[in-house]
């Protein structure tokens, strides 16, 4: 039995169900979340594979959590 691209790309980047407090922010904050541990997971895989240097790794990883914490001054607000 063939995959879809659809099916495939749900099962190398699954995106959970949002169960917390709801509003559009707290949405969308999670979805960027879930988006940071996805991409991170690929960038661990590629340096782990040797397809990029660990100084690469680390560059693309601290440019994915400069994304996720601007994402979560401009969604949340500060406790």
């Amino acid at each position: 039995m063939l995959m879809s691209n659809l099916d495939k790309d749900r099962y190398i980047s699954p995106i959970s169900r949002y169960r917390g407090e709801f509003s559009p922010e707290n949405l969308a904050f999670d979805a960027n979340l879930q988006e940071f541990a996805n991409r991170i997971l690929i960038v661990c895989a590629l340096e782990t594979g040797g397809k990029i240097s660990p100084i690469e790794a680390y560059q693309q990883i601290k440019n994915l959590w400069t994304e996720l914490d601007q994402s979560k001054k401009n969604l949340l607000p500060d406790d």
